[in-house]
């Protein structure tokens, strides 16, 4: 990966300065503050680019950033999905993959489609009950961990997850998309790969699809390189920009998030219209479970003003959804569980929005 020189090349760095600091040109006489968005599909040979499916300078730019925040060589994808479909596609013919029974839905139905046409064997799990996962492991090539998981906000041992399956002669990957590297780094916990929608909290403006992957394993990088070159599952120029650009601001997003989730977690305890509240102590989503059930969780996302009725996550902007809308999604949801992606607004307006609303399904 090219230095690019600057403070970001110190390794004693905390992560909001490597956050704000990294992927920018070098600090010399009228160099740009930051990394210019590089049109171009073509490049003139003789060099280490060549042609745009193979490297973009501002796709570097973001996975430098990135990679320094987890801890290793980033790779970036067009999606999320991207990345998903490229990480499953090392397994072998026949192999198994163990993976949390609730995880990202795409990530369940890449595993499904997979397994429905005879590429592999899955295995689904409860990543929150790490004898089960450990169990899972023996005969795996590839265990698949989301920790919190999406929507029902379980949290896994990645160590103790890591040590065993590595026992075992499995991989592991960590999609890390809802704890961020700000309040979790799977790598420095055994994780082979990192994996993230940066569609959401590290791009944090509902303004771009993109994808990545980090690994410390060199020739596990050389691979996965291989294969988006040869899929063509890179991003645009444009969006990679925007990711970086969002990649200056995810602490202070992060930590804001965090903030009003915690708060907001406590306050939905004490209220009578939600009979369950999951959280799971640190980052951004909560989920509650509506007394009243499914229909009165879809009136809620139906009322509020503030918080929008959206299915993505992570923005700057609060989101909730009634996750079982989707026919897809686990049966072991809850019907009624909403999950709520909380923003970097007021904590007391989003309280009055949301409280106002449950208020309402009562009255």
């Amino acid at each position: 990966m090219a230095d690019l020189g600057g403070p970001r090349a110190r390794d004693d760095l905390a992560p909001a300065t490597v956050a704000v600091t990294a992927g920018r040109p070098p600090h010399e006489p009228d160099q740009p503050l930051n990394t210019p968005i590089t049109m171009a599909a073509t490049y003139v040979a003789g060099g280490d680019l060549e042609y745009g499916r193979y490297a973009n300078p501002t796709w570097t730019a973001f996975e430098e950033t990135l990679g320094r925040l987890e801890g290793g060589r980033c790779l970036s994808f067009a999606s999320g999905m991207a990345a998903v479909t490229c990480v499953l596609d090392l397994v072998a013919q026949g192999a198994r993959v163990v993976m949390p029974r609730h995880a990202y839905l795409g990530s369940v139905m890449s595993l499904a489609d997979l397994e429905a046409r005879g590429r592999l064997t899955a295995s689904l799990v409860d990543i929150s009950d790490t004898d089960a996962v450990v169990a899972a492991c023996d005969g795996a090539a590839l265990v698949w961990v989301e920790t919190p998981t999406n929507p029902a906000l379980e949290v896994a041992d990645v160590a103790a997850i890591a040590e065993a399956a590595h026992a075992a002669g499995a991989y592991v990957v960590v999609d890390n998309t809802f704890a961020t590297p700000v309040l979790q780094r799977p790598l420095d916990d055994g994780a082979d790969v990192v994996l993230h929608s940066a569609t959401k909290y590290l791009g944090g403006h509902s303004d771009l699809l993109l994808g990545a992957v980090v690994t410390r394993d060199d020739e596990l990088h050389d691979v996965l390189l291989s294969r988006r070159s040869l899929t063509g599952a890179v991003p645009g120029a444009f969006e990679a920009w925007l990711a970086l650009r969002g990649l200056r601001t995810l602490t202070l997003r992060v930590e804001r998030a965090q903030a009003n989730a915690r708060e907001l977690a406590e306050r939905l305890r004490g209220h009578d219209a939600v009979s369950e509240v999951r959280y799971p102590g640190f980052g951004g989503i909560v989920a509650i479970v509506l007394e009243q059930g499914p229909m009165a969780a879809d009136l809620l996302c139906r009322t509020t003003s503030l918080w929008v009725h959206a299915t993505s996550l992570g923005g700057v902007e609060s989101s909730l959804e009634r996750r079982r809308r989707w026919k897809t999604e686990a049966p072991t949801i809850p019907e009624a569980l909403v999950r709520l992606s909380v923003g970097v607004e007021d904590v007391d307006d989003l309280w009055a929005d949301l409280s106002g609303a449950l208020d309402r399904l009562g009255a």
